[in-house]
């Protein structure tokens, strides 16, 4: 007798998955990869906000010194006046007299960098007008030489300056905080001794020691008055 025969299904594929589990299932899958991505995401968007902070600052800050000292040398020349002509001491006191205000205002805005030495020569023009700018400078460094020398400049001394700066030329480079100074002092000598020559070969040295540091619309606004 034959044994009956068994009915079989033949299961060709799994259940239908829910419409919930898959959105279940999509839901974790997105949250994995976003817990991947999004911190790197995170630290682009930082690197990136940082790198336009950090060269926005650097640029700022250029442009800041760059229109101080250019404000300064102008002020400088406005107190010297002609250089073709030679000025009388009692002339040089009223122009220092009459832009000390301005001096002043460069002096409370000054950049960081540049704040202690335009103090320096508020307060050597202090000294000069009113006796109260404190103890003459002596030059026993870099940064006294520096200020003596404005001092001289400020009473019409040019030789004397130019004496005074002599011993810094040789270490006056990129690398010393002074160095950008110091041939901006010296240009000043030389406008107010009216050595155009000798003024356009110290520049070309200044350009060739400093390069692409070089503030060249400070420098030619300097040697506009020679």
């Amino acid at each position: 007798m034959a044994s009956p025969i068994k009915s079989k299904e033949i299961q060709v594929q799994k259940p239908a998955q829910s419409l919930q589990a898959f959105q279940k299932g999509l839901a974790t899958g997105n949250g994995s990869q976003m817990s991947i991505i999004k911190p790197a995401l995170i630290a682009a968007v930082v690197v990136f906000m940082g790198s336009i902070g950090f060269f926005g600052y650097r640029s700022w800050a250029s442009g800041s010194v760059e229109k101080h000292e250019t404000a300064l040398a102008e002020l400088m020349l406005a107190v010297q006046g002609d250089p073709k002509i030679p000025a009388q001491p009692a002339d040089i006191e009223k122009r220092m007299r009459e832009n000390l205000p301005k001096l002043e205002v460069l002096a409370k805005s000054a950049p960081a960098s540049r704040r202690a030495t335009t103090e320096g020569l508020l307060a050597t023009w202090r000294l000069e007008l009113d006796g109260k700018g404190g103890i003459a400078p002596k030059a026993e460094d870099p940064w006294s030489r520096l200020r003596l020398a404005q001092r001289q400049i400020a009473l019409g001394q040019g030789q004397e300056a130019l004496g005074t700066l002599t011993p810094l030329r040789s270490g006056a480079g990129p690398s010393e905080a002074w160095g950008d100074l110091f041939w901006k002092t010296l240009l000043a000598a030389r406008t107010l001794q009216g050595e155009r020559e000798q003024a356009l070969k110290d520049y070309a040295e200044y350009k060739q020691r400093f390069r692409e540091q070089a503030d060249i619309r400070g420098m030619e606004s300097i040697l506009i008055g020679i």
